[in-house]
């Protein structure tokens, strides 16, 4: 898995969430970038560098190079140890400077950039990374880095909206969304290559103390879905004080049984073939003294 994320260079977008944190696996990739020899440069923005290199042994921490924006963003203590620039200037400096073989750019996280930069600068200062190593050491006015770039990005999208998570989407060349079930973490992740369609993997995984990833091939036991047990049927009319049930020759009488409102052939060849000694029904009807109204309905109206 790892080997799969780092091997084409460009941007790997991490998208992690509240529930599934994806600084763990952000560090197993910096882990894996380090033992592969290659310069690991840190722009720490979220967590201080004390916390980040927690949990590394003195190779790994050797490796990895800590640009420090999380003590003092914007310099207000006037202690001249913020980086010039800022975060944007810090980013580029990282680009310009020449790289003797691969190196991996480390931002933690792109929400705390999104934060005080605009989505367009920032995007625009990672395509231009991607754009200047897919000359590999063509010099241009911004950036000119030697070697392949690896950027890993660490986005929290809950944080974020539709469009800034898309334009981000687009750009990366791996893109990593965090996941799980029942306690077990699992990694989607979309490959994008050029003139090529993306292709789509999952990954379940744990992280170890040293920050080296357990890889399981199918999902963990305790996350498959258990078959249902069959639901023991319960009669519902098993304690009523009267039966909704008929017996066998309730049901013949039943079937048997004529209803006064069926329209049968017998009953319409009578009405229409009325036979001898048969009259039809008359209504005679003898109006009462309190039928008629003797006053005038319209006397009201002045007419």
């Amino acid at each position: 898995m790892l080997d799969l994320l780092l091997a084409p260079a460009g941007l790997v977008l991490l998208r992690d969430s509240v529930e599934w944190e994806g600084r763990s696996l952000l560090k197993a990739l910096i882990r894996k970038s380090a033992l592969c020899g290659e310069q690991v440069h840190i722009l720490g923005c979220e967590v201080s560098e004390e916390e980040f290199r927690e949990g590394f042994d003195s190779n790994i921490n050797s490796r990895v190079v800590y640009h420090d924006l999380f003590r003092d963003p914007f310099n207000w203590s006037k202690t001249g140890e913020t980086l010039p620039g800022g975060a944007l200037g810090a980013l580029s400096d990282l680009c310009r400077k020449k790289h003797p073989g691969p190196v991996t750019i480390v931002l933690d996280s792109l929400s705390w950039l999104l934060l005080h930069l605009p989505c367009t600068t920032l995007c625009q200062t990672l395509h231009a990374i991607h754009r200047q190593d897919s000359y590999y050491g063509e010099t241009s006015p911004s950036f000119y880095c030697h070697g392949q770039v690896h950027v890993l990005g660490l986005l929290h999208e809950e944080l974020h909206g539709p469009g800034p998570v898309g334009a981000l989407s687009s750009l990366a060349q791996t893109e990593v969304t965090l996941g799980g079930m029942m306690g077990q973490t699992s990694a989607h992740i979309i490959f994008r290559r050029p003139q090529q369609r993306p292709t789509h993997q999952t990954q379940w995984f744990s992280i170890l103390p040293d920050y080296s990833l357990n890889l399981q091939s199918v999902p963990p036991l305790g996350s498959q879905p258990q078959p249902e047990l069959p639901a023991t049927q319960v009669d519902p009319t098993a304690h009523l004080t009267f039966n909704l049930h008929l017996s066998k020759k309730e049901k013949e009488a039943k079937d048997k049984l004529t209803l006064p409102f069926h329209f049968s052939a017998e009953k319409q060849q009578a009405l229409l073939h009325p036979g001898r000694g048969q009259s039809t029904s008359q209504i005679f009807y003898e109006p009462d003294t309190f039928d008629l109204d003797q006053e005038d309905s319209d006397d009201d109206l002045d007419i």
